[in-house]
């Protein structure tokens, strides 16, 4: 009866903690800076995306863009993403400067109430 006993409680071990495991979330770290590649290739025309219905009222579209991954652009599709509170969103994009071309990813961006103008956090 106490073999029983202890095989019930493990099992119950086990399943409590695979309900607490079950929540949680692995996420990449995001580097504390930005390290600028300069690309000599200019990065071609953006596509074309057809931008269907958002999934919740409020969503708005992150446009899709070309991105660099070593030696070539990329295309990174659009998505939809929920409002951030208090922000806005940058676009992704591409400057031209002494003959290379350095990205520039799009971000949240803070609003600075105070001042009417947008924050740099």
């Amino acid at each position: 009866m106490k073999a029983v006993r202890t095989i019930r409680i493990a099992l119950l071990a086990v399943a409590m903690s695979a309900l607490s495991l079950s929540g949680c979330v692995v996420a990449t770290a995001q580097p504390a800076y930005v390290r600028y590649e300069p690309v000599i290739v200019a990065p071609p025309p953006p596509r074309i995306e057809v931008i269907g219905v958002a999934p919740y009222p409020g969503y708005i579209w992150i446009g899709g863009h070309w991105s660099w991954h070593g030696h070539s652009h990329h295309w990174v599709p659009g998505r939809w993403e929920a409002p951030r509170h208090g922000h806005h969103w940058l676009p992704h994009r591409w400057e031209h400067h002494d003959g290379h071309w350095r990205e520039h990813h799009g971000r949240w961006e803070r609003h600075d109430k105070r001042h009417g103008r947008h924050g740099r956090h």
